[in-house]
């Protein structure tokens, strides 16, 4: 085994080859490739993996083929197709970045990394996906799956989370992305990062830069790259009102644009010390019959919520409980293309008689 440094132009050309070989070609955004399509398929792999968005992206594809289409849609529809993939904020940037690149950009992508980046909800690392992929220009990228492959490769200690971590490897990203064919060297490194170079068992013994990768040398390649420093996450309790009047309409109002959930749509909520008969009282509400389910869990990267959903049946439907805008009684028989927090969107399928979500994924 070789302990010398691998050059950037041997490293390139040795991934390469191993994606002309290996790689991934037939995935859906690999199709008709524009930057629009790398531009939502990037986002939508943010944090997601490949099988559980290519449905996602597909359906996307189909209900809004192109920026002026996605930009003209209102957010509610956006938001209902991106129900279940989780971290929301990155659906209502996909939306605001629509319009931004519609207006100032005439609906075409602008093809420098330094425009991109201004653009809502794209990094550097998206950015150079975009430029390498869609246009054809040498540019890095540093993803998820890149950063381990990098950090494995050169032995880089620590949580790339941190700024030095995080310096180190764009140094190295910058040095290995060649000149030409810089969008199949791309793919390459996010596949080989996905599929040979992945978080739990590395398949180090078919990984095409195992003769140089240090981590490999040490024999300690789950080492790399660091985690992310453990903190006990804080639980939080609410109540979720379901209030469903006499024709078996439910609430639901929509959240404020900021915050968890921000713009989907979601069951009155009550503290968990707080009692549902005093807030129907307090809002005019009629009710008739009160049954609590039991508690639930739903995690989200910075605390638990500990979910209790009250189902309130009304005797009738109420008249001041309706903002304008800001609430919809909502039919589970023929359900509208509302964004849904997911635990809501679980919760009435229990109501409507389906079988419920057990995977819930975090949100943002």
């Amino acid at each position: 085994m070789s302990s010398q440094p691998m050059q950037p132009q041997l490293f390139s050309k040795v991934v390469l080859a191993w994606f002309d070989q290996h790689g991934r070609k037939h995935l859906p955004w690999q199709r008709d490739i524009n930057a629009y399509r790398v531009w939502v398929s990037e986002i939508m792999l943010q944090q997601t993996q490949v099988n559980t968005v290519i449905p996602y992206f597909e359906r996307f594809m189909q209900t809004f083929p192109t920026v002026a289409t996605l930009a003209a849609a209102p957010v509610d529809e956006v938001l209902h197709l991106w129900t279940g993939l989780g971290y929301y904020a990155r659906a209502r940037n996909l939306h605001r970045c629509a319009a931004v690149v519609v207006e100032q950009y005439g609906g075409e992508f602008p093809d420098t990394v330094e425009q991109l980046s201004e653009l809502p909800g794209i990094g550097r690392s998206t950015a150079g996906a975009i430029c390498s992929i869609a246009y054809g220009k040498s540019a890095p990228i540093l993803d998820g799956n890149v950063k381990r492959v990098l950090a494995r490769f050169h032995a880089v200690s620590g949580w790339p989370g941190k700024s030095s971590v995080l310096k180190q490897l764009w140094e190295h990203a910058e040095a290995y992305t060649p000149k030409r064919r810089n969008g199949d060297y791309t793919q390459a490194m996010m596949d080989l990062g996905a599929t040979l170079c992945s978080r739990g068992k590395p398949a180090c013994g078919l990984c095409p830069l195992k003769d140089g990768c240090q981590a490999y040398r040490q024999g300690n390649p789950a080492d790399y790259p660091g985690k992310k420093p453990k903190k006990e996450l804080p639980v939080r309790q609410v109540q979720m009102l379901m209030l469903r009047n006499p024709g078996g309409e439910l609430l639901l109002q929509r959240r404020p644009p900021q915050g968890i959930w921000g713009g989907l749509w979601s069951f009155p909520e009550l503290p968990a010390e707080e009692s549902p008969e005093d807030y129907c009282r307090d809002h005019d509400l009629m009710l008739a019959e009160r049954e609590t389910w039991d508690s639930y869990r739903h995690t989200f990267s910075h605390f638990h919520l500990d979910i209790t959903p009250v189902l309130l049946q009304l005797n009738r439907e109420p008249d001041r409980i309706m903002a304008a805008g800001r609430s919809v009684w909502y039919n589970v028989r023929r359900p509208e293309a509302l964004g849904l927090a997911a635990p809501v969107k679980r919760l009435l399928e229990q109501l409507a008689g389906l079988e419920p979500i057990t995977d819930l994924e975090p949100a943002d």
